[in-house]
């Protein structure tokens, strides 16, 4: 249950700490502008997935409220994060963040020689990843947010209960990838950052922190889970993209208190509808 009340607190519009550092060493022109808003996690999967495959990309920091028109060009929905392809005459835009990814990992193929999948040898394996990706985008994600938003006392407590369950079953299906292909992605100890630890990342660095602060929030604990999580939150690719934890906790607040307006994913929750 919500044990603080709101203060008022606005969102940031430029990272902080690490993440702050990134920016600055990503400010020169490149083929790919990522158009980015320092608090949304969406951003965050598109940004580690940059970093991890290692493709040359500026980013260029946006209000998501004050929507400038060069994204409003690339995002119909004015919604981060979106890409500007500048090599392309003239420039071509992508946005949807699951698109992005898929778009990265085409690029990184034939440039970079990265992957997020395992090797087209094993196609099982990459369907297993697919299993994992479509849970955390289906389930995982929408019950994160009913969760921070649900004011009721009730609510927030069946919300708690169904983002754990999310998890748990998140856990049963990197699981079942250990049981029949050895496991995929950072579950596997020795592993490599994968998809769906990048999918899921943004989303569970909110739990230690604003579910937590706002939610009383205690992730699950055990061997398996916690070297898991550990290997994530602190991979190199996925902490040069992180904040302050006072960013996070400033800009969430108005999810956390359900204020009107806070944004389309949050009136998506609101209205019943599914994310935009």
């Amino acid at each position: 249950m919500t044990t603080t009340m709101d203060t008022g607190r606005s969102y940031h519009k430029q990272a902080t700490g690490v993440a702050f550092d990134t920016v600055q060493q990503h400010a020169t022109d490149q083929d790919i502008t990522l158009f980015a808003g320092c608090f949304c996690p969406f951003v965050q999967r598109v940004w580690v997935a940059l970093e991890c495959l290692e493709i040359p990309y500026k980013v260029y920091e946006v209000d998501p409220y004050k929507k400038p028109q060069e994204l409003l060009e690339l995002s119909p929905k004015g919604l981060v994060p979106a890409l500007r392809l500048n090599s392309c005459s003239p420039p071509r835009a992508l946005n949807e963040s699951t698109v992005i990814l898929e778009y990265l990992e085409d690029l990184a193929s034939t440039s970079t020689k990265r992957s997020l999948l395992p090797p087209l040898s094993d196609p099982y394996a990459r369907a297993l990843v697919r299993l994992q990706s479509d849970h955390i985008n289906r389930t995982l994600v929408p019950a994160f947010y009913r969760y921070l938003q649900a004011q009721d006392p009730d609510a927030q407590i069946a919300g708690g209960r169904e983002f754990l369950d999310a998890i748990e079953t998140l856990v049963g299906l990197f699981e079942r990838a250990e049981r029949e292909v050895g496991g995929t992605g950072l579950w596997k100890e020795g592993g490599k950052l994968g998809l769906a630890d990048i999918l899921v990342g943004p989303w569970l660095l909110r739990a230690t922190n604003v579910l937590k602060h706002y939610r009383g929030l205690d992730l699950p604990r055990g061997p398996k889970f916690d070297g898991w999580l550990n290997r994530l939150l602190e991979h190199p690719a996925f902490k040069r993209t992180c904040s302050t934890e006072e960013l996070y906790l400033d800009s969430y607040e108005r999810y956390a208190f359900n204020r009107p307006n806070t944004s389309q994913v949050a009136n998506a929750i609101n209205t019943g509808r599914g994310l935009p």
